[in-house]
C-alpha cells in the first residue's frame, strides 16, 4: 500500500468521528460594535476545516459554517465607536481606577471559562491543532490573563506613591495610549491575539480586533463575554478580508497601536497605510528562521529529542520553531539517521487521535508550497532522506528531513511554516555565527554541547544578533513571563506578562513645586479621592 493511500485511509467518515468531536455547522451572523451584538445580513465566507471527511460523494473538507464578509462601512463603524469610547484619553474605560478594570477583565475570565469545551472544539477543527494542544493554547490563555492582573496589581503598587525630587513632588503612571487594532495569527488565533488584546485592554485603550483568516468562528463563543464585561465601544470586532477592512482603519490616521502577528511584509504595508507615523506604535510578532546548532560534543540522544520537538510540533507551524538545523560534520551521519527514524515514528491523524503528532495543514494551499520547495531543494542537490517524507494526501503531508541543505536552495533561508526540517552539514564551528548574523531574521537559536568554553564562545557572538539564546532546548516562547522579543525583521517591542503592559502604555507624571500650598492641593486631592490618576490607593 502507498504512503498517500495510507494518508487516505486515515481520513474519517462521520460515522467514525467519536461522538465528542463532531461538530455541526456554526454560522456566525453576530459581531460587537459600540456594546451592541448586531446581526449581520451580508456576505458571508464559508470556512472549510483542513480536516477531510469521507462521504457517499468522495472525500471533501468538512464544512464548519461562515462568519461575514465585513466591507469598509463595518470597518469604520468599529473605528468611530472605539474612538468615541477613548474620547481622547477622557473615557469612561481610560480614565477608570486600575481595581475596576482589573475586575471587569476578571469578569471576562469567568464567562470565557464558560466556554472552554465549545472554543476548544472549534480551535481543533478549524486548525488542525491536536486535542491536546487546543486544550492547552485555552487553558495558557487563562492564565496568561491571570498572569497580567498579577502584573497589573504589581505595577499600580509600585507606583502608588509621591516622588520628591530637586524640590518637585511628582507622580509617575502608565497611561493609556488610545485605540489599538489587535490581529492574530492563524497558528495560535486564541492565545496570541489575546496576548496582545487583553494587555491592551488592561491598560485602558480601546480595542477593535479583527481575527484571523483561519481560526475565526472560535470567537462567536466570546462575543457575550466581551459584550457583558466591557463598557460599550471598549471592545469592537470586524471580520472579512484584511485588505478589505484593515486599510481604511490605518488610513483614517486614528489608530495609536498595531498590534499584529504575522508576516513582516504585511506588517509592512499596515504600516506605510498609517499618515501618521510617529503617532503609531508597533507592537509586532513577526518572521523567523530559528536555526538549531548541534556541535561535536552534543549529547546526540538529548539534541535529537529537542530538535524533533522544536521543528515539528504543530507540523511546524509556529513562528518559534526550529526552521533548519546546522550539524557539525564530524556527528552528522549519524544524526541524520537517527533524526529521521525519529520523525518517521511521529504518528500521523486526525487531531482528536490520542498521541497523535501530525494533523492536517490548515492553510490549504500548503502542500503545493511543500511540494515546490522540496523539488528546489532536490534540484540543487539535496535528498528527502526520511521514507515518505513529503508524501502527502489532501492536507495531509508526511514531515520531510533535508539534507545536505545548501545555500543555493529556498530552504537555506526562506521561513518554511511547515512540516520540513532542513539539515545544514558545516565544518567550521563559527559557520552558523556567520549564518545568523548575516540573516534577515533575529528571533532565537538552540545551541547544544557539553563544552563551556563553546557555549560561552557561542553566546558572547550571538545575544547581539538574537533575543534569546536557548542551551540544549527548543527554541519556545514561554514562560510567559520572560520577555519575547527579536531582532531585525522578527519583531518590533517585546512581548512578556509585564513588558505587554508597558508596550500598550506610556508612563505620564504629574508634577508640581514643594511648596506647602502645592502640597495641601495634592493630600486635598488624594484623601478626596477626586482624582483616579493622583492616587496612593494600594491594590492588594
Amino acid at each position: 500500500m502507498t504512503a498517500a493511500k495510507q494518508f487516505e485511509m486515515l481520513f474519517p467518515d462521520l460515522s467514525q468521528i467519536p461522538d465528542a468531536h463532531r461538530i455541526t455547522p456554526i454560522h456566525q451572523t453576530e459581531y460587537l460594535i459600540d456594546g451592541n451584538i448586531h446581526q449581520w445580513t451580508g456576505e458571508m465566507e464559508k470556512m472549510y476545516s483542513p480536516v477531510y471527511v469521507k462521504t457517499a460523494n468522495g472525500i471533501d473538507p468538512m464544512y464548519l459554517g461562515s462568519h461575514p464578509s465585513m466591507t469598509e462601512k463595518e470597518s469604520l463603524l468599529a473605528l468611530d465607536a472605539a474612538v468615541r469610547a477613548y474620547d481622547n484619553g477622557r473615557g469612561k474605560w481610560a480614565i477608570m481606577p486600575v481595581q475596576e478594570r482589573i475586575a471587569h477583565v476578571a469578569d471576562f475570565i469567568g464567562r470565557m471559562k464558560a466556554q472552554r469545551a465549545n472554543v476548544v472544539k472549534t480551535l481543533m477543527w478549524e486548525i488542525g491543532k491536536t486535542l491536546l494542544d487546543s486544550e492547552k493554547e485555552f487553558d495558557r490563555t487563562i492564565e496568561y490573563m491571570n498572569d497580567t492582573i498579577d502584573a497589573l496589581k504589581d505595577l499600580d503598587r509600585k507606583s502608588s506613591r509621591f516622588d520628591i525630587e530637586q524640590g518637585i513632588v511628582a507622580q509617575i503612571r502608565r497611561s493609556p495610549l488610545g485605540v489599538a487594532l489587535c490581529m492574530g495569527p492563524f497558528n495560535y488565533p486564541l492565545n496570541e491575539t489575546f496576548t496582545t488584546l487583553i494587555p491592551a485592554l488592561t491598560m485602558g485603550n480601546t480595542v477593535i480586533f479583527k481575527p484571523p483568516k483561519l481560526g475565526v468562528l472560535l470567537f462567536k463563543y466570546l462575543l457575550d463575554a466581551f459584550k457583558e464585561s466591557f463598557p460599550p465601544g471598549v471592545v469592537n470586532t470586524i471580520y472579512g478580508a484584511g485588505q478589505k477592512v484593515v486599510p481604511p482603519l490605518m488610513e483614517s490616521g486614528k489608530i495609536d497601536v498595531l498590534a499584529f502577528i504575522g508576516s513582516s511584509r504585511v506588517a509592512g504595508i499596515l504600516k506605510k497605510q498609517h499618515p501618521r507615523l510617529h503617532r503609531l506604535r508597533g507592537v509586532l510578532g513577526l518572521d523567523a528562521k530559528n536555526p538549531a546548532v548541534v556541535l561535536p560534543d552534543a549529547d546526540l540522544d538529548l539534541a535529537i529529542k529537542e530538535c524533533l520537538l522544536g521543528t515539528l510540533s504543530f507540523n511546524g507551524q509556529r513562528c518559534t520553531a526550529l526552521k533548519i538545523l546546522f550539524v557539525h560534520n564530524s556527528i552528522a551521519d549519524a544524526f541524520v539517521e537517527k533524526f529521521s527514524n525519529a520523525v518517521n515514528a511521529l504518528k500521523c491523524g486526525m487531531p482528536w487521535d490520542a498521541g497523535v503528532n501530525i494533523t492536517p495543514l490548515a492553510e490549504p494551499s500548503k502542500p503545493k508550497y511543500i511540494a515546490e520547495i522540496l523539488a528546489d531543494a532536490v534540484a540543487h542537490g539535496a535528498k528527502v532522506v526520511n521514507e515518505n517524507g513529503g508524501v502527502s494526501y489532501h492536507s495531509l503531508v508526511q514531515p520531510a528531513v533535508v539534507y545536505p541543505v545548501t545555500p543555493s536552495m529556498r530552504l537555506y533561508n526562506e521561513e518554511q511554516f511547515c512540516p520540513i526540517v532542513p539539515i545544514v552539514p558545516f565544518e567550521h564551528l563559527d559557520a552558523p555565527i556567520e549564518y545568523i548574523a548575516q540573516s534577515n531574521y533575529g528571533q532565537q537559536v538552540s545551541i547544544f554541547s557539553a563544552n563551556a568554553e563553546m557555549v560561552a564562545h557561542y553566546v558572547d557572538a550571538l545575544v547581539n544578533q538574537v533575543c534569546r539564546v536557548n542551551i540544549n532546548s527548543q527554541c519556545q516562547r514561554g514562560p510567559d513571563v520572560f520577555p519575547f522579543a527579536g531582532r531585525k525583521d522578527s519583531a518590533e517591542g517585546t512581548l512578556s506578562v509585564s513588558d505587554a503592559l508597558r508596550a500598550f502604555s506610556i508612563r505620564t507624571m504629574v508634577a508640581a513645586k514643594g511648596s506647602e500650598q502645592n502640597k495641601m492641593l495634592l493630600t486635598d486631592i488624594v484623601k478626596s479621592h477626586k482624582s483616579s490618576f493622583l492616587s496612593t490607593d494600594f491594590i492588594l
